[in-house]
């Protein structure tokens, strides 16, 4: 797409806004560019990410200055993908499926990078997925797979926090993956120009330091063209649209004992050149 960009949204001073991070620290979008575009998803939309770079206030801001926001605050859709890699549908013991399987997340069910993370109330049964989102730059509809890496904007982390007694209520997952503040994205939307081959990268998930999940996005049963060629034949996707690609094995509730996310706990997804999300859980 022609832009190289580490691009983040935060809120400072009680204002929500956005930016890019640059080696001398992070940079706010100017406030004429804030006019046309009041957030990522709208830059996103104007096709306007290399024009970012050129349109900033000037000022370095510290990163202990603000608080992140996720990387689209506001995506129309965030499409999830379950039991997308080998060793997690065996722990899971679950049959290799024929098509992706998918539920939706709500943009309220998410925070951003640093955040609290929500252990609920309801249940004791809080566990962790570290999975590699797509974030959508152009409409797409009907996409063939060899095309399907054009419409992709770029990268960000995903902890998609998993309430499972809840999730395994029905065969529908999604109460399990919408308790409010329960999942976590970002840093930051590491544009797809900075990533040469998405499935080159390694992911790694960590709980109070200690490595929990390990995988490549190599191993992903569908693959990140087959996703998207996929969720555009059933729904247009529209730019800032999220689509998170599963998460390997290692997950709490497949170890004997399961291990369960607790008050005070600290979660990593780490990806990378795309980033490293690190978010603590608190009790609701």
């Amino acid at each position: 797409m022609g832009n190289r960009v580490k691009a983040l949204s935060f809120e400072i001073d009680g204002q929500a806004r956005y930016g890019i991070i640059a080696d001398d620290g992070i940079h706010g979008a100017s406030d004429d560019f804030l006019e046309r575009y009041p957030d990522l998803r709208s830059v996103l939309d104007g096709d306007a990410l290399s024009a970012l770079q050129h349109e900033l206030s000037g000022t370095v801001i510290a990163a202990e200055s603000i608080a992140y926001l996720p990387s689209i605050p506001n995506p129309e859709k965030i499409i999830c993908v379950g039991v997308n890699y080998r060793p997690h549908v065996e722990e899971m013991g679950r049959d290799i499926p024929d098509h992706p399987v998918l539920f939706v997340r709500f943009a309220e069910s998410l925070v951003g990078h640093q955040a609290s993370i929500v252990k609920p109330s309801a249940s004791e049964q809080y566990d962790f997925e570290g999975e590699l989102a797509i974030v959508i730059g152009r409409k797409a509809r009907h996409i063939d797979r060899d095309n399907a890496l054009e419409y992709v904007a770029g990268y960000t982390c995903f902890m998609d926090g998993s309430i499972r007694d809840w999730q395994k209520h029905t065969h529908q997952f999604t109460p399990g993956k919408n308790f409010d503040r329960s999942g976590a994205i970002g840093p930051m939307l590491l544009t797809a120009d900075e990533v040469a081959d998405p499935e080159r990268l390694s992911l790694t998930t960590r709980v109070n330091g200690q490595i929990m999940q390990e995988g490549k996005i190599d191993e992903l049963i569908f693959d990140i063209p087959t996703l998207v060629e996929y969720c555009s034949t059933f729904a247009e996707l529209v730019p800032g649209d999220i689509i998170a690609t599963g998460t390997p094995g290692g997950v709490g509730a497949a170890r004997t004992p399961p291990i369960w996310l607790r008050d005070g706990d600290s979660v990593e997804v780490d990806i990378g050149p795309v980033g490293c999300l690190q978010n603590t859980v608190c009790d609701e």
